[in-house]
């Protein structure tokens, strides 16, 4: 018997076995499936998907055999791995590498044929083989199909990689979600103290400086207002972003859509110029997030109030629901949406405008926070607008299967 040799690329290769997450772990149909049907192809009694460790043979899947690995040194896979293509031992005990090895003696692994499973860096990771009781050959069908199945183990092998990755960055993501959180709390902790303190003191200053002070100090006291203002703004937004999976992941509840819209107009109805009208006018319930919703609604409102440019602000909701969803459509009579800026206003700190009719620059926050809360709610909003006449935002949230049983 001869040992198989190590491949001189080990180091590299057996960190590329490793990648995979593959060893020890339990069988999986996948891969079960893949020996099964080999095993009837080449007409032989034992199929195996296996990978070369350090000091091993493990096996991945092993149709016809009830064994979880054997030693490397005795393995035919060791020296499979060495070879560019097929190995094929037509009977092992002429072959001087096996006569008396004891897969051969005790298992009677006389014929053998593996195809060595080669990652995208070239990478000979282990073999899809086969083995008999008695020496014979494969036809060239057979060897096609070995060697078409291994290039499918390989692929299994890539998308268990891909998603390993994906779970990594999924990981990651939401490590850096929990930090984002943290420091939105930091913010609001260390900085909305120290700006209420600033606005008050401006609020002190302009009242005295209506008397004593300059046009020019009265400018710079105004800039001074409007910087915190803008900055208190930003705080408040973020907090509310970085808050929507809690928002949106609260206790559903029956929502009734009147009093929701009822509590929307008394938060958001500025004075007479402002009409918020709704329908139905007859309560129907939601089965959702009471938190979420108003925040949504709340968000789309007051952006429809505050980019308005008419003599009187009209905002109409109405809401419909089908067999599977929630449908809920903001209308608005307002400046509306230029095209070239329809694509992006969801994103964060991207505006449609440079300021609202008050002269406030906006924080590209509110709307983010909508399309984060609806995505969280498993839902989505669409908006169509033409510039100068308003925009509709065409809400869908998806019913919750819990939510019809109860009702």
């Amino acid at each position: 018997m001869i040992a198989p040799a190590i491949p001189v690329n080990e180091v590299e290769r057996q960190q590329a076995v490793e990648k995979y997450n593959l060893l020890d772990t339990m069988p999986e149909e996948r891969y079960d499936n893949i020996t099964a049907i080999v095993a009837a192809i080449c007409d032989a009694p034992i199929a195996l998907i296996t990978l070369v460790d350090k000091g091993r043979n493990f096996i991945k899947s092993g149709h016809g055999l009830d064994l979880r690995e054997s030693p490397r040194p005795i393995s035919f896979c060791g020296h499979a791995i060495l070879e560019d293509s097929i190995m094929i031992v037509k009977d092992a005990r002429d072959d001087a590498r096996f006569f008396n090895n004891p897969i051969v003696k005790e298992m009677k692994a006389i014929f053998y044929a593996g195809v060595p499973l080669v990652d995208s860096n070239g990478y000979k990771l282990g073999t899809l083989c086969v083995y008999d009781h008695e020496p014979r050959v494969l036809n060239e069908a057979q060897k096609t199909a070995l060697n078409a199945m291994a290039k499918q183990v390989m692929y299994l092998f890539e998308e268990r990689y891909k998603n390993i990755q994906l779970e990594a960055l999924k990981q990651e993501l939401l490590l850096r979600n929990v930090e984002l959180k943290d420091f939105a709390g930091i913010v609001s902790h260390d900085l909305k103290a120290p700006l209420s303190n600033i606005n008050m003191i401006v609020t002190m200053l302009s009242k005295d400086a209506n008397v004593t002070a300059s046009a020019k100090s009265m400018e710079y006291v105004g800039y001074l207002n409007d910087a915190t203002t803008t900055m208190a703004s930003y705080i408040d937004g973020m907090l509310t972003f970085y808050k929507s999976d809690e928002l949106a992941n609260a206790d559903f509840s029956h929502v009734s859509f009147v009093d929701l819209m009822e509590d929307l107009i008394t938060m958001c109805k500025v004075d007479d110029s402002v009409v918020i009208n709704y329908a139905p006018e007859y309560d129907v319930s939601i089965y959702s997030s009471d938190q979420a919703l108003h925040q949504i609604l709340l968000n789309l409102i007051t952006n429809a109030i505050k980019y308005n440019d008419k003599k009187q602000t009209i905002v109409e909701v109405c809401f419909r629901e089908s067999e599977t969803d929630y449908h809920i459509e903001v209308h608005d009579n307002g400046m509306g949406i230029s095209e070239d800026k329809i694509s992006t206003v969801f994103q964060l700190f991207t505006t449609a405008r440079e300021s609202d009719k008050y002269g406030n620059k906006g924080t590209g926050i509110g709307l983010a926070t909508v399309s984060r809360l609806l995505e969280q709610l498993g839902g989505k909003i669409d908006v169509t607008s033409t510039f100068g006449e308003g925009c509709t935002f065409k809400l869908h949230i998806p019913k919750n299967s819990l939510a019809q049983l109860l009702s």
